[in-house]
């Protein structure tokens, strides 16, 4: 009898340990509205509650420096990052990159000019009206920017007249419409747009690529536990597309698997970032 009431309280006991097991709140940056996003990261929440064996909340965020803060901050435990949202949110504490898209170490930039410019290489631009993307762009203006000042040339006193369009599509619009004689923009998202026919091209050509860099990736917070790090890493490299359940997950992730990523990666992105004075402000401030 006294060892049944041992069993119950210790059943009880454990019962209530198991729903005491903190909230896993996770996030990604806002490429789409609100309820997409909860939908499009739903197979990730069911997965890694499952995998983790506890409750896993999507928190969704209004902009990108709002959720590199929430993770510098260590109001999220994990978070799907852009290059220079990584390097603000660490800033603020010592988030550490876990996981990327095989892609994403080999992000490069391609710098543009219109078909009948006389330029044949970078230094070439000096004198030119030039067009970057958006100014917290990794691929449309910080990463450029470092390639481009390596190699002497410096943006705000070598070009003729510096814009900043905003995106990378605008960027082409811009040099295919002869807005501006050059410009620079994510390698992606120039093939995207050949692929596409969205905009006429025919009057634009690449002038010159700039060497590959890690962009995207997953975060963690700081000071989160070695052992909790450990099995968020093991759960998202161990997707694999030969299994239904994880085959959803990655589909909605955008990638066909998963591979590590360390801090070093994104040290040539920092110094991009300082160089350009995008990180004297900590993001929220």
């Amino acid at each position: 009898m006294q060892t049944g009431k041992f069993w119950l309280l210790a059943l009880c006991c454990a019962a209530s340990v198991a729903q005491a097991a903190p909230l896993l709140k996770l996030s990604a940056l806002p490429d789409e509205g609100a309820s997409e996003q909860q939908r499009r990261y739903a197979p990730l929440v069911r997965y890694l509650s499952a995998e983790l064996k506890q409750k896993v909340q999507f928190v969704t965020l209004p902009d990108y420096s709002s959720v590199a803060e929430a993770l510098g901050r260590g109001k999220l435990d994990l978070a799907w990052l852009g290059g220079f949202s990584y390097v603000q949110a660490r800033q603020l504490g010592e988030v550490r990159p876990i996981a990327q898209r095989e892609e994403d170490p080999n992000h490069t930039s391609v710098f543009i000019v219109h078909e009948d410019s006389h330029a044949h290489q970078l230094k070439d631009l000096r004198g030119k009206s030039f067009a970057f993307g958006a100014q917290t762009s990794a691929a449309g203006h910080l990463m450029p920017r470092w390639f481009l000042q390596r190699d002497g040339l410096r943006p705000e006193t070598d070009f003729r007249r510096l814009r900043y369009s905003g995106s990378h599509e605008v960027t082409a619009l811009w040099v295919a419409t002869g807005k501006v004689e050059a410009g620079v923009l994510g390698s992606a998202g120039w093939q995207r747009l050949v692929d596409s026919d969205k905009l006429d091209l025919s009057e634009v050509r690449v002038l010159a690529t700039t060497p590959a860099y890690s962009e995207f990736n997953w975060s963690v917070r700081p000071r989160m536990s070695h052992a909790l790090r450990q099995k968020l890493t093991q759960a998202l490299l161990k997707l694999d597309p030969r299994q239904p359940a994880h085959r959803e997950v990655l589909t909605a992730l955008g990638a066909p698997k998963l591979i590590a990523a360390q801090p070093e990666q994104f040290a040539a992105l920092e110094q991009a970032a300082r160089s350009a004075g995008m990180l004297d402000k900590k993001p929220g401030n």
